[in-house]
């Protein structure tokens, strides 16, 4: 599961992308999920390196609506088949140009976490960083499980 979340220090969410990543070898996953009236796609997809990992490549979209006031947003996630000693890689765009790249590392239960600013307020004037619609682009490595695979 990958969440990305907006939250101040007193509130812990207040607007949330969340969706299950049920991922096959080779298969694409495709969802669509409600935020905030808004109908969202996610996709993911495993690119194999060879017979026992690949790269999960997971793409949802990240909203920060325009009267947001939290000045925190957050990616989260729990891997269930997750290669110990790989970060997790995250990149976010806006109408296809880099805003932000990221690497978080991986617990030992596969979870992971990564925060990042969304509004900076300074001597009472608050300047947005995120505004609008972003692409957002998870990239884990796991191990690949196949039926019949010894």
């Amino acid at each position: 599961m990958n969440r990305i979340i907006l939250f101040s220090s007193i509130f812990v969410m207040a607007i949330f992308l969340s969706l299950s990543v049920d991922s096959a070898f080779a298969h694409p996953h495709s969802g669509q999920i409600m935020v905030n009236d808004h109908t969202h796609t996610s996709q993911t997809e495993i690119i194999p390196f060879n017979g026992m990992m690949g790269l999960e490549k997971s793409t949802l979209v990240f909203h920060a609506p325009e009267n947001n006031d939290l000045p925190w947003g957050f990616v989260e996630g729990k891997i269930a088949n997750h290669v110990e000693g790989y970060p997790v890689i995250i990149q976010i765009f806006q109408n296809n140009d880099a805003v932000h790249f990221a690497q978080t590392d991986v617990g030992e239960d596969g979870t992971y976490e990564y925060k990042f600013r969304v509004l900076h307020s300074e001597n009472g004037d608050t300047k947005k960083i995120f505004d609008g619609d972003y692409s957002v682009t998870i990239f884990k490595v796991v191990y690949i499980y196949q039926e019949n695979f010894i």
